[in-house]
């Protein structure tokens, strides 16, 4: 009997543990005492959303999305991309009205991380905190890799005056250390530097030197970063901009006919594709302890930069029809840049050039925030001792988490170095959909638990909007789950490998600190009486 009521008392414990809920008046009392500078105003914040939204996804996937694959496993929608524009930024927009009320509720950093514990417990926000990295952490691996290889395509236009060490870099400084070994197998004369004459050395040095600025930006100040991002996002419009009044000349309107050629079909498939250069804004709510007025300006912010985002998407989609015809077979060329050949194709080469500026200050943009996101997420988690708490330290001049973000950018180089990375992208995708999902469930949660709570910001249509917002974004992840092959199955052994850690390391270093806080309250409790 001693041993069913021990082992019952152990797992009563362990659950009451693992579901413990922090509630919000203690994150944002925790945030007061030792938090972040506030220094974002509503328009640092637009400028932050619009820049880690629009990325390079504007510049290549909407090729994509318009005239389907190359190897016609999924249709394009045509002239009709605009609706699928449309789509995919109402799906978003159930999941963002969730997020802004949440950060205008609990303004402190984490985001979804933070939402979490405060609805569903110390497991689920460290299994969402661990998810988030997969957006995150090793989607800012994959888009630093990105910048790498558009900077390179970039510098080969200028081979007659740069160095053509820099113009045309060896093949391991633009390929991840798995592609390089299949080419060094199938070329033995390929010159590629070996250690110990046996692994090929692979050093992707364009995205290893941005990912150190970027680093060294974060660490300096919050402020120089939106001010960074908003010369980024300026540049980016400009040309996004360039490209459409000088497309518009060149637009021929029998392209816009028929208008979705490949009906419902291609609509929803070319939504499923831009639904990914929309993600971003979800970032913004990572951030919400260093607002100047998070109750007022977030919500502005999360929707704001998505409608401009929507805006630029649609007046691209337009002009790019109109441009070439994606009724039929395109180029290769188009699938890959489609706003560059198509200002090739309207012999405009200088716009072309001007494209690929854009591009990089897309990417660049999105780097910044990308890394800005996971170290909030981890500074959280660290003040929750899931971590270490020294990554909670503050920069004495700077005000940021300088320690973390080193750490953070570190890793990330390790990750350029050693990451398969188109499995990578793929599993990021998953843990943005869950996010997604967790922060629509946890809105429902707390509006039932904690109904008369102040919400600066509401939900509207609530639960209509959240419920929306799991359907969207549960029924996109079941679609990319059938397509993914590999990468949806190594989803789940990520969230194996993240409760095998919080079993072995979180749980026990949480259940410590608790502990040694029990100690202090009762030695504190002890003296106060011998001074009685």
């Amino acid at each position: 009997m001693a041993e069913k009521f021990n082992r019952a008392t152990f797992t009563k414990s362990f659950l009451r543990h693992i579901t413990r809920i922090k509630a919000p008046d203690e994150m944002l009392a925790e945030a007061k005492a030792q938090g972040l500078e506030k220094t974002l105003g509503v328009i640092d914040l637009i400028v932050l959303g619009v820049g880690a939204i629009i990325g390079s996804g504007i510049f290549a996937v909407v090729g994509i999305a318009a005239a389907g694959s190359a190897d016609g496993s999924s249709v394009g929608a045509g002239p009709a991309l605009i609706i699928s524009m449309i789509i995919a930024a109402i799906a978003c927009i159930f999941s963002a009205l969730c997020y802004s009320e949440f950060a205008t509720m609990i303004p402190v950093a984490g985001g979804a991380y933070t939402y979490t514990f405060a609805t569903l417990g110390e497991f689920a926000a460290w299994m969402v905190g661990w998810v988030l990295m997969l957006e995150y952490a090793i989607g800012f691996i994959a888009v630093a890799c990105a910048w790498s290889n558009h900077f390179i395509q970039f510098m080969a236009g200028f081979d007659k005056v740069l160095p053509a060490w820099l113009a045309h870099p060896p093949v391991w400084l633009t390929n991840d250390v798995f592609t390089v070994s299949k080419l060094a197998a199938i070329d033995p004369n390929l010159h590629v530097p070996k250690l110990f004459g046996i692994l090929p050395i692979c050093i992707n040095l364009p995205a290893i030197l941005i990912v150190l600025l970027i680093t060294a930006i974060l660490v300096k100040g919050t402020k120089d970063s939106a001010k960074m991002a908003g010369l980024m996002v300026f540049i980016k419009l400009a040309v996004i901009a360039l490209f459409v009044l000088v497309g518009a000349f060149f637009v021929t309107p029998s392209n816009w006919t028929p208008f979705a050629p490949n009906g419902a079909e291609g609509i929803f498939a070319g939504a499923f594709l831009i639904f990914f250069a929309y993600i971003g804004f979800d970032a913004l709510a990572t951030a919400a302890e260093e607002c100047k007025n998070p109750q007022k300006d977030l919500p502005i912010g999360i929707i704001g930069s998505l409608l401009i985002t929507t805006i630029v998407y649609v007046l691209v989609a337009l002009v790019l029809t109109g441009m070439q015809n994606t009724s039929g077979p395109v180029s290769m060329e188009f699938l890959k840049a489609p706003m560059a050949y198509c200002m090739s194709m309207a012999k405009q080469n200088w716009a072309a050039g001007f494209i690929s500026i854009g591009s990089l200050a897309g990417l660049t943009s999105v780097l910044l925030v990308l890394e800005m996101a996971a170290t909030r997420i981890l500074f959280a988690m660290s003040r929750d001792h899931f971590i270490s708490q020294r990554f909670q330290k503050i920069h004495p001049k700077f005000k940021t988490p300088a320690l973390l973000t080193w750490t953070v950018g570190i890793l990330a180089i390790i990750g350029i170095l050693t990451l398969n990375l188109d499995v990578a992208a793929e599993l990021c995708n998953y843990g943005t959909f869950t996010s997604f999902i967790i922060v629509c469930v946890a809105v429902l949660i707390l509006r039932h638990t904690d109904p008369n709570r102040p919400r600066p910001f509401r939900v509207p249509f609530s639960p209509i909007t959240p419920a929306l917002g799991i359907i969207c974004c549960g029924g996109l992840m079941v679609y990319k789950s059938m397509q993914a092959g590999s990468s949806a199955l190594l989803f789940p052994v990520w969230l194996g490998v993240g409760a095998i850690i919080y079993l072995l390391y979180g749980f026990i270093k949480n259940r410590n600190n608790e502990n040694r806080i029990h100690k202090e309250l009762v030695h504190g409790m002890f003296e106060n009486q011998e001074e009685i």
